[in-house]
C-alpha cells in the first residue's frame, strides 16, 4: 500500500479481527485465500503438485505462507520473515465458571507476561477455538464480555503509591451475577459457536482488549491497539508477502509462529518443527539432496520481525543513554552481545540495504546494560536452522500491556522494508 492512511486502516482491521492466534491465523488465511494462494494439507503429498505458485501452511495458531518461483532449483535460497501471532494476556483454566458473593467470575491462568494493571478496568472478550468431540474445531468470540474490576481507593489508600496484584486471587475477571449454579461459560461459548456445551472437549481460549484500535494526537500521529506485539509484523510481513512482485533468485516466506510469549516451545512455536518442516518439503518438492538443502540454507536469511521499545519520555534512564530509539523514526535494528537478539554485522548491513532500498529510515536499539534484554524467535530460528538472522520491530510504548501505542510511521515504514528485503535487496 502506497498510502499510509490506508495501511493503518488496514492494520487496525487486522488487529480487530484477529483477538487471538487462531483468529490472527485464520484472517492471514483469509487474506492469503483472497490474493490468490493456495492452502495445502501437511497430511498430504505435496510433490505431486506444480512446484511453482503460492501456497500456505495452517497448523494451529500459526501459518506459514510461501512463494515458489518457476525458476526455483533445488539450492535456491530463502528469505524469511519471522513473527509471532500471539500476545500476553489471560487464558481460560478447566472448569472455567466460578465466582463468590452473588458476582459470577471466569477462572483464568496467566498468559505470558502481560502488564497486569492495564488489564483492570476493561471491557474484555473471551476468543479461541473451541475442540468437539469428532475433532472438529470452531472459532469463537464473545464481543465484549468480562471485566477484572479493581479495588476502590476508598478500600486501598496505598493503591496509588503501589499495587500489588496476587495472580490467584486478584486477576479473575467478573461476567454476570447470579446463581453460579445455573451458569456455564463453556456452555455460553458453545452457544455462539453452534454447537451443544457437552460436545465441547477442549478449548484454548485467551483474553483481548475490545477497544478499537484508534489514531489520536497531534496530526493523528499516534496508534493505540492491543496485540501490537506482536500483529505489527505479521501484518507489515503478510502485506508485503502478496505485494511482492518476485524474483527466481530467492523463495520468500512469511512464518507467523504461535506460544513466542511463553518461550516458542510447542508444535506451532518458533523452536517446535514447523518450519523445518515445511523448508524441508519444499525442497523435497524441487528434488533437493540433503546437500543441496544444506546450500538452500547457507544462502539463506530470516528477518525476525518482533516489537521493541522507543525511548519512554517519563523513564529515559531504564534506556541505553546513547541509543534512543524515537518513536515515528523507524523501525529498530535489535542488537545485543549476548545474542538474546540474533543480529550480526553481516545482519545490519542486510538491513541497511532494505530500508534504502524502501527508503525508510531506522534506528539500533539496544538495551540499558542493568536491565535484562528480552528475546524473540531470532535467535532460535538461526540455532535450529543454521540461517542467517537479523532482529528488528517496531518501536512501541506500553509493551505487554492490555493496550500499546505506536507511531502511525513506523509499522508502514517496516513493512516498505519487508518488501525491499523479499524483493531481494
Amino acid at each position: 500500500m502506497t498510502s499510509l492512511s490506508a495501511y493503518i486502516d488496514d492494520f487496525a482491521r487486522f488487529i480487530t479481527a484477529s483477538p487471538s492466534s487462531y483468529h490472527a491465523a485464520a484472517e492471514a488465511a483469509r487474506r492469503l485465500d483472497e490474493a490468490g494462494f493456495e492452502q495445502r494439507d501437511e497430511a498430504e503429498d505435496w510433490t505431486s503438485s506444480t512446484s511453482a505458485g503460492r501456497y500456505y501452511v495452517v497448523r494451529d495458531g500459526a501459518i506459514v505462507a510461501w512463494v515458489q518461483p518457476a525458476g526455483a532449483k533445488p539450492t535456491t535460497p530463502f528469505r524469511i520473515l519471522g513473527s509471532h501471532t500471539d500476545s500476553p494476556g489471560f487464558k481460560l483454566k478447566p472448569k472455567p465458571t466460578t465466582g463468590s458473593y452473588g458476582w459470577l467470575q471466569a477462572g483464568v491462568e496467566v498468559y505470558g507476561g502481560p502488564l497486569a494493571n492495564s488489564w483492570l478496568d476493561r471491557e474484555l472478550e473471551l476468543a479461541g477455538r473451541l475442540v468437539t468431540t469428532d475433532g472438529v474445531e470452531y472459532l469463537v468470540r464473545t464481543g465484549p464480555f468480562l471485566r477484572i474490576p479493581q479495588l476502590a481507593v476508598h478500600l486501598d489508600r496505598t493503591a496509588n503509591e503501589s499495587l500489588t496484584l496476587d495472580r490467584q486471587r486478584h486477576l479473575n475477571p467478573v461476567f454476570g451475577v447470579g446463581d453460579l449454579r445455573q451458569a456455564d461459560l463453556v456452555g455460553h461459548l458453545a452457544a455462539l459457536a453452534g454447537v451443544a456445551g457437552a460436545d465441547v472437549a477442549g478449548y484454548d481460549i485467551v483474553t483481548a482488549d475490545t477497544n478499537p484500535p484508534a489514531r489520536f494526537g497531534l496530526n493523528h500521529e499516534l496508534f493505540a491497539a492491543g496485540r501490537m506485539d506482536n500483529l505489527s509484523s505479521v501484518h507489515a510481513g503478510l502485506l508485503a508477502l502478496i505485494q511482492a512482485s518476485g524474483t527466481d533468485e530467492t523463495i520468500n516466506v512469511l512464518a507467523a509462529f504461535d506460544h513466542e510469549e511463553l518461550g516458542s516451545q510447542s508444535r506451532s512455536g518458533a523452536s517446535g518443527p514447523m518450519l523445518d518442516d515445511i523448508l524441508s518439503r519444499i525442497g523435497d518438492d524441487l528434488g533437493a539432496t540433503v546437500s543441496e538443502r544444506k546450500r538452500a540454507y547457507a544462502d539463506s536469511w530470516c528477518v525476525s520481525a518482533d516489537a521493541g521499545h522507543a525511548v519512554h519520555p517519563n523513564y529515559p534512564e531504564r534506556h541505553d543513554p546513547a541509543n534512543l530509539p524515537l518513536a515515528g523514526r523507524g523501525p529498530l535494528l535489535k542488537i545485543n552481545g549476548n545474542q538474546r537478539y540474533a543480529t550480526d554485522a553481516a545482519g545490519a548491513a542486510l538491513w541497511a540495504r532494505c530500508s534504502a532500498a524502501a527508503d525508510v529510515p531506522y534506528q539500533e536499539f539496544v538495551s540499558n546494560n542493568v536491565i535484562p534484554c528480552g528475546s524473540t524467535i531470532g535467535p532460535l530460528t538461526a540455532t535450529r536452522l543454521g540461517i542467517r538472522t537479523v532482529d528488528v520491530g517496531i518501536p512501541l510504548l506500553s509493551m505487554h500491556s492490555a493496550r500499546e501505542l505506536a507511531h502511525v510511521n513506523d509499522p508502514f515504514a517496516l513493512s516498505a522494508a519487508i518488501g525491499a528485503f523479499f524483493a531481494g535487496a
